[in-house]
């Protein structure tokens, strides 16, 4: 136990000297709490759906995409997960717990196992762990209501324009052209975000830049005109931490 301690309190001031994360006290003995770490490559999965669950896991470093993937093979992404991020979440207080989507890793990623029984008994013994988890889980909640209200109310181009704000926000670089997506996609990454067809998205994003709303370079999406597609998605201007990816 010491030495795993050690390691995680590493890492802690590791990314907080580097300015790219603040953990709380709380978080940070969450962290320590962990059974085992444990490397896992690009391409693989954490959990599928349906699988029984035993463990919810924090990704130290790396990618991990939480998809729904429907028996015809079509995929629904639902997040984009990275450093510091929970998942398996939802299995926490059920009975028999189950996954019910899938975790697909994306880029070679060390990730941090906790049993949930273990997890759970912490929640109970330390009320302000409990309250933050509550506070993150709350987040995530109002991210998936706005990305399903686009989904449904909006069709197949509102989810689109959609997940290309979404991710200007999680990725968007701002220059003299306009906001650069700094991920690299494809127009099946793009789909899988929208829960459609390759073909529509495809045509989809011919018709923008034909209108010079964006340009693609080098599979990264240069967002001309940020305002159109907030427009025609009739955006509520959410706070960035719910208009995202992540």
């Amino acid at each position: 136990m010491k030495k795993r301690n050690a390691i995680f309190s590493k890492w802690v001031r590791t990314v907080n000297e580097n300015g790219k994360l603040s953990l709380s006290h709380e978080f940070n003995e969450l962290l320590k709490s962990a059974n085992r770490t444990f490397d896992c490559p690009k391409g693989t999965y954490l959990f599928r759906e349906g699988q029984e669950a035993n463990e919810v896991y924090v990704i130290l470093s790396g990618k991990v995409q939480i998809l729904k993937i429907h028996p015809s093979g079509q995929e629904l992404l639902l997040r984009l997960s990275g450093t510091n991020d929970i998942v398996g979440e939802l299995t926490l207080f059920t009975i028999d717990p189950k996954y019910i989507f899938s975790a697909r890793v994306i880029e070679d990623s060390r990730i941090a196992a906790l049993n949930i029984c273990d997890l759970e008994r912490a929640f109970f013994k330390n009320s302000k762990l409990a309250l933050e988890f509550l506070k993150w889980m709350n987040d995530h909640m109002r991210k998936t209501m706005t990305k399903f209200k686009d989904l449904v109310l909006y069709g197949k181009k509102g989810a689109l324009y959609s997940t290309l704000i979404r991710l200007s926000n999680s990725y968007g670089a701002v220059g003299e052209e306009g906001i650069t997506i700094d991920v690299p996609l494809t127009t099946q990454d793009l789909a899988n975000f929208c829960g459609t067809a390759r073909e529509i998205v495809s045509r989809m994003l011919s018709d923008l830049k034909k209108m010079g709303i964006i340009s693609i370079r080098k599979r990264k999406i240069v967002i001309h005109d940020i305002c159109y597609l907030k427009k025609e998605n009739h955006c509520d201007n959410c706070p960035i931490e719910y208009c995202n990816v992540d």
